[in-house]
């Protein structure tokens, strides 16, 4: 089943002789359940698309569906909407909030909408997470594969569409790193979720099932890794 596509899109930054093509004509799909790890190097265009496919920037031409909806056909309300539900983001600096404790920070994309979290699920989250005795502790408090991992546990809390993963790892010591990738291996595995990830490291990239190469604003390379 198709959970994205993405048509003929395009994102020029600038006008004139100083604009700058960070993608140009760019089509694929992504089918429900995927890992697909998005790799170049730095000014090819990837963190660029990441954002695009998150409703975190808008492209200059192109559009792209997400379960079969024009991302940007939605007005700035349900676009807002969009990015809290649909879409898991996690970045390389984790982007927790100080004053919110691990329990909190995880739980915040429901609560924002007024809701409380699936108690079930979220102690479930927290397990899997390896969180259980850090719960009520403070972002400060936590070393970096920790708030890494509330970061993650956050982007799943919605059960979201899809999974968007800036270079997740940029910020950590090899073993954390490592213990991020399995992290989200489990989640694409055991909750079937849809990820998306940029990296310039072809390593981390092989524990995807799929690999987009870029370059220049352009897919290069597209190809299957392993089942």
């Amino acid at each position: 089943m198709e959970i994205l596509s993405v048509s003929h899109l395009s994102k020029i930054y600038g006008k004139g002789d100083t604009s700058v093509v960070a993608l140009d004509d760019i089509s694929f799909s992504v089918e429900k359940g995927e890992f697909v790890a998005i790799v170049g190097a730095s000014g090819s265009g990837k963190s660029t698309l990441l954002h695009i496919l998150g409703g975190v920037d808008k492209p200059t031409k192109g559009n792209v569906y997400v379960e079969g909806n024009d991302v940007f056909s939605l007005n700035e309300n349900n676009l807002a909407i969009f990015r809290r539900r649909q879409v898991g983001l996690i970045y390389q600096f984790y982007n927790l909030i100080p004053i919110l404790n691990v329990r909190e920070n995880i739980s915040l994309p429901v609560l924002l909408d007024g809701k409380e979290p699936n108690k079930k699920y979220l102690e479930e989250l927290i397990h899997t997470l390896g969180l259980e005795e850090r719960v009520n502790h403070l972002p400060n408090e936590l070393s970096g594969g920790q708030q890494q991992r509330v970061s993650i546990g956050r982007s799943l809390i919605y059960h979201p569409s899809l999974l968007l993963a800036d270079e997740p790892t940029g910020n950590l010591d090899s073993k954390s790193s490592e213990e991020i990738m399995e992290l989200l291996e489990i989640s694409n595995k055991k909750y079937g979720q849809t990820i998306i990830m940029i990296t310039h490291d072809e390593d981390l990239a092989m524990h995807a099932n799929r690999i987009i190469t870029i370059e220049d604003g352009h897919i290069i390379q597209d190809e299957k890794v392993r089942k």
